[in-house]
């Protein structure tokens, strides 16, 4: 039997801090207690390094999904972060290159779209009497787009049209019924369509493009577009329709006024490289066809500024000029004359007259011209050095709004147009105010022989308006001499310094 350690003594090999034991619900009696877990130890590390690689492993497949919703547009955010996951693994390939059956879909669609598109005539047959009525009878069934005082036009593509793109069909000249048009989307254009890359422009004149007033109200909202959208690149094409009808051409001075303002010759597409029955649809297309309607006073000012600019600057005539003298109080009357139609009967007793009041009044200067006579620059030039145009009711008053600002127009006529000549006789007035001009009033003849068709006013009108235009002596005298009196007045009262025409600056777009 083992001895017994004496109680004082204490054996140093097995002793050590007294175990600790917890009870639990499961304990048995007779069975020692289990440990207690200790707070840090390997389980801990275990399960921060397992929530560490986790939270990694969450970025990762987040940057991939990131990724693939920057080639692939979707919502925000609609699925949860493993979803996401899912469709970023099993949906890389049809991303990249969509199966075979997605494909064909997708071609489907595209087939339906191109049978979709609907050509309807240009020319709505139902308005074709009433152009100037307030029914939009060209494209009608479009509506028109206008920002901000600018001109009414429709824009391909645009939000109004839905992203679409203008596509056109036929070329016929002599009826626009024949003529078609339609909007695609450029992914599913009409089948063997013939796609125009750049910008073009569609005009509609229901006058014509030969006269150039009428050439001019029907480009000038072009103009405005151009310069309201910055200049920031010309038309690479024109089209244009009368009453429907393709046009192969404008007439040269309008032409000229073209590649003056966008820097190169206006292109006019026929489509005559396009086979009969086959449609183009435009990269882009800015169709216009009301003219200067519903244009704000501000815009219809800024877009004549940029012509008298642009045509001064292509002549070579961005500096003043008045035959070498500077002189601020130099008058320069010019009397722009006609042949024929609307010319005067006396024209030399005209040219006393005036002649004779230029020299009532210190540095007068008379100039007498024909339009006709003169090229397009010189045109230009002789308009740039023009203080008072006086003039028969024609196109060439169209010329007026190279002048200067605040320049004065006479106007001539013969007798029977303020009865039968309807609006249009207002034409040039009207031009005056959107030009910055003065209109000083104008001259209609009483004296002529009696219209043989009283109870017909187009007879009558035909007759009227090709006559010749008479004279007064006396009211002829006193009205010059109060327009000179006038301007006279206006030049002496300019003592500040004298601005150079039209610096480039002028020329700058919006």
């Amino acid at each position: 039997m083992a001895k017994a350690s004496p109680p004082d003594q204490v054996d140093i090999r097995t002793t050590s801090l007294p175990r600790i034991y917890t009870r639990t619900n499961s304990s048995k009696s007779g069975q020692p207690p289990r440990p207690a877990a200790i707070p840090f130890s390997i389980y801990t590390a275990k399960l921060f390094v397992y929530v560490l690689s986790t939270c990694v492993l969450l970025f990762v497949l987040s940057q991939i999904s990131l990724l693939q919703s920057q080639s692939t547009p979707s919502p925000q955010w609609p699925l949860s972060l493993m979803h996401q996951w899912q469709r970023a693994i099993l949906d890389t390939s049809s991303v990249i290159a969509p199966d075979p059956a997605t494909a064909d879909k997708l071609e489907a669609v595209a087939e339906r779209l191109r049978d979709a598109v609907t050509f309807l005539p240009l020319k709505d047959k139902r308005f074709a009497d009433r152009p100037a009525d307030g029914h939009t009878w060209f494209m009608s069934s479009l509506n028109d787009t206008s920002f901000g005082g600018g001109p009414q036009h429709l824009h391909f593509p645009s939000n109004s049209s839905k992203g679409r793109v203008l596509c056109l069909k036929g070329r016929d000249p002599d009826d626009g019924s024949w003529n078609y048009y339609a909007l695609a989307w450029r992914e599913a254009l009409p089948r063997d369509a013939t796609f125009m890359s750049g910008l073009t422009f569609v005009s509609y004149n229901h006058y014509d493009y030969g006269n150039i007033w009428h050439g001019l109200s029907t480009v000038f909202p072009f103009v405005a577009w151009h310069q309201g959208h910055g200049c920031r690149r010309p038309p690479e094409r024109w089209v244009l329709y009368h009453w429907g009808e393709i046009r192969p051409a404008m007439a040269p001075w309008l032409s000229k006024l073209m590649e003056a303002t966008f820097g190169k010759p206006p292109s006019v597409e026929v489509f005559d490289k396009i086979k009969e029955d086959g449609s183009v649809c435009f990269e882009e297309a800015v169709v216009t066809r009301h003219n200067e309607g519903g244009m704000s006073m501000e815009k219809r000012i800024e877009a004549y500024e940029l012509l008298r600019c642009s045509v001064r600057r292509y002549c070579n005539l961005s500096s003043e000029v008045d035959n070498g003298g500077n002189k601020v109080s130099t008058i320069r009357l010019t009397l722009l004359m006609r042949r024929g139609a609307r010319s005067f009967k006396n024209a030399s007793a005209v040219v006393g007259i005036f002649q004779r009041e230029c020299d009532n009044v210190g540095g007068c200067q008379l100039t007498v011209a024909h339009s006709d006579d003169l090229s397009f620059c010189d045109q230009v030039k002789l308009m740039s050095t023009t203080d008072v145009l006086a003039s028969p009711h024609g196109a060439q008053l169209t010329n007026q709004f190279i002048m200067d600002r605040n320049s004065s127009v006479m106007e001539f006529y013969p007798k029977g147009w303020l009865r039968y000549a309807g609006v249009g006789q207002y034409v040039y007035l009207w031009l005056s105010s959107w030009s910055g001009m003065r209109h000083q009033g104008a001259w209609r003849d009483p004296d002529s022989e009696q219209c043989p068709y009283p109870g017909d006013e187009m007879k009558c009108f035909d007759i009227y308006k090709d006559g010749q235009i008479g004279h007064n002596e006396t009211h002829f005298s006193e009205w010059t001499r109060k327009v000179l009196s006038e301007v006279k007045l206006r030049k002496n009262g300019d003592t500040g310094p004298k601005r150079k025409r039209d610096p480039i600056g002028a020329c700058a777009c919006h």
